[in-house]
């Protein structure tokens, strides 16, 4: 069973995928960037802001799938510049208090739209 998740609340996706997909009691998001669904623009700021919009998209996500940022149990961070990681850790860390996530971060040369942060999760139902 295969079951194609969208919200409102997090950005459309800009191509074709979905937001999210639920399957067999996981829930697996495509990497979200930090674009502000309202005005369907990337937010100004560091790595900081932009990690924290990133993460409200994801909770918005887990959210219309019936799970939440609770139940993640794997994340992939995706940063233009490993030199912003204390800075994205530290909002990351704001986010998942208890128990957090696996996670791999790693530096790329580039993301979409010239963000400074990719984040995607897979979590439980």
């Amino acid at each position: 069973m295969r079951e194609i998740i969208s919200t409102k609340d997090a950005p459309q996706a800009i191509g074709p995928y979905s937001q999210a997909i639920k399957a067999n009691g996981f829930i697996f998001t495509s990497g979200q960037i930090a674009i502000d669904p309202s005005t369907k623009q990337v937010v100004t700021g560091d790595v900081a802001a932009q990690t924290e919009r990133v993460l409200r998209n994801l909770s918005e996500i887990l959210e219309a799938a019936g799970s939440g940022l609770g139940k993640v149990v794997r994340s992939t961070v995706f940063l233009k510049n490993m030199n912003d990681f204390a800075a994205m850790n530290q909002v990351y860390g704001k986010y998942f208090t208890s128990a957090p996530p696996a996670r791999s971060t790693v530096e790329v040369a580039r993301l979409p739209r010239e963000v400074l942060v990719e984040i995607d999760v897979i979590a439980l139902e």
